[in-house]
C-alpha cells in the first residue's frame, strides 16, 4: 500500500474515486475478492476492430500481446524474478507444446510478483501466472494444468473472440437504450444480453478446460491434476474471503462457470485418458524448485499479519477488529466484516494545507457533514475525523498525520448502527508508529519447504508456521499442501510451511 500523492490543487479528481470504489465493493456483499483460476485480459482495453475468427490480420494476435504486456505487468507488481520457479515452469513448457494443438505456436510466459492466484492469456502466446499461484500449487502436473488451459485460450483465438462478443453487446445495448422508451424493457434487454456475454466466457473456460486437460494427458501429466488444482483454487479463495453468509449461490453474470462445474468436466475430460494414478505428478522435485519463494504481499506494500497491517519502510501499523478480513494491494488496504460494513486505509500527501480541518473540508468528500468535522490527537499524532452520508451510504472517515503524509481511514455501511461506530473508532485508534524494534523484526514471509518426519501431522505442522493467525493455522496448512486437516502424511513426504 504505498503511500498516494494528491497535488494540493486536484483533491477531487484524485480521491472522490475512493468513495465510489469502496461503495461498489459492498454491494458485493463477500468481503474480499481473491481472483483465483483464469482471467483472460484483451477486452475493451484491446482494440482490435471487427475480425473474423479464422480469417485474423497475420500478426494481429501478437501486436495486441505485445502492446498490452506492459500494462499486465505493472498491474500485478512487475515481474517475479525466482530461478527456482522458471526452472520449474520451462521444464514443462516445452512437453506441453508439443502436445497442444497448434505446436508451431510460441509462448512468452511470465510470473507475476502478485499474492494473488491467478492465471490468464493474452493473445500472441502471452502467458501469466502470479506467485501466488506457484505457492499453491503442489505438484508439477498442477502448474503443467494451468499453462495447458492458458494455450488453450491462445490457440483458440478466445481474447480477440470475446473482443468481438463485447463490441456487439456494447452496440446492442446502446441501440435498445437508445430507441425503447420503456425503463424496464431497456433493463430486462440489456440483462439479457449480459447474461448472453456471460454465457459466452463461460463456454470458453469450458472449452480451455476440456483442451488443457487433453494437451496435459499427451504431455505426459497427471490428467487429473487440473480437477485438482481448481479444487484447490476454490478452498484458498473461500479461506482468504472468509465469508460470514455461507451463502454459494452462483453468479449468473460471471464469466467463469462455477467450481463445481468445472471440477466436474475436468474429471469426466480426465477419465477419458485413463484412472487416477497415471502421468507424472512430482512433488518433490516441483516443492524443491519453489523453496524460500516470497509468500503474500511484497513489503514495499506493507505486510497483512492476521488482523494487523503494518508496513516497514513507512512505519505504521494498525488493527481492525475480529471479524473483518484484511487484503492488502498496490492502491490502498481494504477490509470486510461479511456483514455490509468495507473499509479503505490509503495515504495522500497533505503539502499546501494548513491544517487537517483544510484538507477534510477541501471538497474530496461527497456528501460531507460539515459539522462533523473534529480535530482530535490519535496516539500522540494529529488527526482529524468525519462523516458523510450519500446515495443511501453513511461514511466515517479520519485522516492522520505523519509530517507531510495523511494517512486515511474510511468506513462505509448502509447501516450505520452501534457495532459500525466501533469498529471504526477501534480501528483508527490502534493507529501507531512502530518502534525500531518493531521494524526492525518485520520480515517478509517465505515459502519454507520441509520433509515430514514420522508422527508428523498437520496439526503438529502447522505450528510451525509464522504470520498466520494462530486459529487458522491448522485450515491453511491444510488447503495450502492439499491435505485434509485430519489425513496421515507418510515421512518423507514435501510440504510447504510460511515463515518469516
Amino acid at each position: 500500500m504505498p503511500v498516494e500523492t494528491i497535488a494540493p490543487d486536484e483533491p477531487k479528481r484524485r480521491t472522490r474515486p475512493v468513495l465510489r470504489q469502496l461503495t461498489r465493493g459492498l454491494l458485493l456483499a463477500a468481503g474480499l475478492v481473491v481472483l483465483s483460476g483464469c482471467q483472460m485480459l484483451g477486452g475493451k482495453s484491446a482494440t482490435v476492430g471487427v475480425v473474423t475468427p479464422g480469417t485474423l490480420r497475420p500478426g494481429l494476435a501478437a501486436d495486441i500481446g505485445e502492446r498490452e504486456h506492459p500494462r499486465v505487468v505493472a498491474t500485478y507488481g512487475g515481474v517475479y524474478e525466482d530461478a527456482g520457479a522458471e526452472r520449474a515452469i520451462a521444464s514443462v513448457v516445452g512437453r506441453l507444446v508439443a502436445a497442444s494443438d497448434d505446436p508451431s505456436q510460441s509462448y512468452r510466459i511470465t510470473i507475476l510478483n502478485s499474492p494473488a492466484v491467478n492465471a490468464f492469456a493474452l493473445p500472441g502466446g502471452y502467458l501469466y501466472v502470479t506467485r501466488g499461484l506457484l505457492a499453491l500449487a503442489n505438484d508439477t502436473s498442477e502448474v503443467a494444468a494451468v499453462l495447458a488451459h492458458e494455450m488453450a485460450h491462445v490457440t483458440a483465438n478466445h481474447a480477440i473472440e470475446r473482443q468481438q462478443k463485447a463490441e456487439a453487446t456494447e452496440l446492442a445495448n446502446r441501440v435498445v437504450s437508445n430507441v425503447v422508451r420503456d425503463p424496464e424493457r431497456v433493463r430486462e434487454a440489456v440483462l439479457s444480453s449480459q447474461l448472453s456475454f456471460a454465457r459466452f466466457s463461460q463456454v470458453q473456460e469450458l472449452q480451455a478446460d476440456v483442451v488443457g486437460v487433453k494437451t496435459l494427458a499427451g504431455a505426459g501429466f497427471d490428467p487429473f491434476a487440473a480437477a485438482r488444482f481448481l479444487s484447490s483454487m476454490s478452498q484458498f479463495a473461500a479461506l482468504q474471503n472468509a465469508r460470514k453468509d455461507g451463502s454459494s449461490a452462483p453468479d449468473f453474470l460471471s464469466s467463469h462457470p462455477t467450481t463445481p462445474e468445472r471440477v466436474t468436466l475436468a474429471v469426466q475430460a480426465a477419465r477419458q485418458v485413463g484412472a487416477p494414478g497415471i502421468g507424472e505428478r512430482d512433488r518433490t522435485a516441483y516443492l524443491a524448485s519453489i523453496d524460500g519463494m516470497l509468500f503474500g504481499d511484497d513489503p514495499l506494500e506493507g505486510f497483512v499479519r492476521g488482523r494487523d497491517f503494518l508496513h516497514k519502510a513507512l512505519g505504521i501499523g494498525f488493527s481492525v477488529p475480529a471479524g473483518y478480513v484484511l487484503e492488502n494491494s498496490p492502491e490502498a488496504v481494504l477490509a470486510s466484516n461479511g456483514a455490509g460494513t468495507a473499509m479503505r486505509f490509503d495515504g495522500a500527501d497533505l503539502t499546501g494545507y494548513d491544517n487537517l480541518r483544510q484538507y477534510m473540508t477541501a471538497g474530496w468528500i461527497n456528501g460531507l457533514l460539515p459539522e462533523s468535522v473534529q480535530e482530535t490527537t490519535i496516539n500522540g499524532l494529529p488527526g482529524v475525523v468525519g462523516s458523510a452520508i450519500t446515495q443511501g451510504w453513511s461514511f466515517r472517515i479520519a485522516v492522520v498525520r505523519i509530517g507531510r503524509n495523511g494517512y486515511r481511514f474510511i468506513f462505509a455501511s448502509r447501516d450505520p448502527n452501534a457495532a459500525f461506530n466501533r469498529d471504526y473508532d477501534e480501528t483508527v485508534r490502534s493507529f501507531r508508529q512502530l518502534t525500531p524494534t518493531e521494524r526492525a523484526r518485520l520480515q517478509s514471509l517465505r515459502i519454507k519447504v520441509v520433509k515430514t518426519q514420522p508422527g508428523d501431522t498437520p496439526r503438529t505442522l502447522a505450528l510451525g508456521m509464522s504470520g498466520i493467525e494462530a486459529s487458522r493455522r491448522l485450515e491453511f496448512f491444510s488447503v495450502l499442501n492439499g491435505f485434509t486437516p485430519d489425513e496421515v502424511i507418510p515421512p518423507g513426504t514435501s510440504v510447504k510451511l510460511v515463515v518469516d
